[in-house]
């Protein structure tokens, strides 16, 4: 499966999932935007970026790149989300169809790559954890820009 796919595989999966949740789903024609769905509360829109995993067998955890890529016809290129290019991040397991809700603010913190760990036989939990199926922060981000 290539990752313009998967990548889809992962939009309809996050609409669905917003739809059932009672969200109101923009979604933006093109994919020229730094994000690709909205949510309408009131006539104010949060932003969201949607994000497919891959298996690293080595690890046994799921990973996504926190970075952008942009192609042109020699060349793929890789950069930073800025500050204000959305406000959330849903990163989704699709063979396990599992969720993460992250704010941007926490999305950023990482380098390039986010690991999830599944795995129910860790000691620690991660960091990551705190986001797992936490859909209220959508709806606390959504109040907060009343």
């Amino acid at each position: 499966m290539d990752t313009k796919l998967k990548s889809d595989i992962a939009e309809s999966a996050a609409i669905t999932e917003l739809l059932k949740r009672g969200f109101r789903v923009l979604k933006p024609i093109g994919d020229r935007l730094p994000y690709d769905l909205a949510l309408d509360c009131a006539g104010k829109l949060l932003r969201i970026q949607v994000k497919s995993v891959w298996l690293n067998r080595k690890t046994q955890s799921y990973c996504v790149d926190v970075r952008r890529t942009k192609t042109n016809r020699r060349r793929m290129i890789r950069d930073r989300y800025a500050k204000d290019d959305f406000e959330f991040a849903i990163i989704y397991i699709d063979s396990l169809n599992i969720f993460y809700v992250m704010p941007l603010a926490a999305f950023a913190t990482y380098g390039s790559t986010i690991s999830l760990i599944e795995a129910s036989k860790r000691q620690r939990k991660p960091k990551s954890v705190e986001y797992r199926e936490n859909w209220e922060l959508l709806s606390k981000g959504l109040r907060s820009q009343k």
